[in-house]
C-alpha cells in the first residue's frame, strides 16, 4: 500500500456506520467508544464490514446467491485498500478510508469473508473468524504484542460461541493475560464482560467505564 494516495470517505458514511453498529451490535458499539479518534472510526468500520458478510445467511438461504454476495465483499475489499475511490456503498466507503490510513492489507480483509463464507457452508470455525476480526482491529489500534493478540483472539471467539465451558475457557485464557496486554486494546477486550452474565442495557457503559479504568475485561 505504500504509495497510496489518501481517501477520505463521505461523512454521511461515517455516520451511517456509526448509526448501523450502535444499532446492530451495541455491547462493541459502546466498547469501541473508548478508543480515541480515528480509531473509534476504524474499529465500527470493521465492526460494520463483519456484520455485512455475517448477514449473508439472513439475506439469502440460498448457498450460490450467499457465495456471489461474499465475492462481491471480497471485491470490494481489495478496492478499499487499492488506489482508486472505493464502491460507492457506505461501508465500504468508510473502510476504504480506514484501510489505507492503517495500510491495511487486502489479505487480512479477505481472511475475515473467506472465514465467514465457511459459514455459509455450515462450518464456523469461531477461532479462524474471531481471529480475523481481531487482527484487523489490533491493526487500526497499533497494537502487535503476541500476549494482546492471543487475549484478543480469544474473546473474538468467544464472541460467537454460545455459553458453555468452551467460551468459559476462552474468556479464562484471555483474562489470564491481564497483566501482559497493551491498554490500547482494551476497546476490543470490554465486550468479554457481557459474556460472562446479561447485564441491563443501562449498566454496561458504567461496566466498560470501571473496568477499563482497572485495565480489566
Amino acid at each position: 500500500m505504500v504509495g497510496y494516495p489518501p481517501y477520505v470517505a463521505p461523512e454521511a458514511s461515517h455516520r451511517y456506520v456509526l448509526d448501523s453498529v450502535r444499532e446492530t451490535d451495541r455491547a462493541r458499539f459502546l466498547a469501541a467508544l473508548f478508543a480515541p479518534e480515528p480509531a473509534r472510526r476504524g474499529l465500527l468500520a470493521l465492526l460494520a464490514f463483519d456484520h455485512e458478510l455475517a448477514r449473508t445467511q439472513v439475506v439469502t438461504r440460498e448457498p450460490m446467491l450467499a457465495r456471489i454476495r461474499l465475492e462481491w465483499w471480497r471485491e470490494a475489499s481489495v478496492e478499499a485498500v487499492g488506489a482508486g475511490t472505493p464502491r460507492a456503498q457506505p461501508v465500504v466507503e468508510s473502510l476504504g478510508e480506514i484501510a489505507r490510513r492503517y495500510r491495511l492489507a487486502s489479505d487480512a480483509l479477505i481472511a475475515l469473508v473467506d472465514a465467514r463464507e465457511d459459514e455459509v457452508e455450515g462450518a464456523l470455525d469461531v477461532l479462524r473468524t474471531g481471529g480475523a476480526l481481531a487482527d484487523l482491529q489490533l491493526a487500526v489500534l497499533e497494537v502487535n504484542d503476541a500476549p494482546t493478540r492471543e487475549a484478543a483472539h480469544a474473546v473474538g471467539a468467544a464472541w460467537l460461541m454460545g455459553e458453555g465451558p468452551e467460551r468459559a475457557t476462552l474468556l479464562a485464557e484471555a483474562r489470564a493475560l491481564r497483566e501482559k496486554i497493551d491498554p490500547r486494546a482494551l476497546p476490543i477486550l470490554l465486550p468479554a464482560l457481557v459474556l460472562d452474565r446479561p447485564l441491563p442495557r443501562w449498566r454496561v457503559p458504567l461496566a466498560y467505564w470501571w473496568a477499563a479504568r482497572r485495565g480489566r475485561y
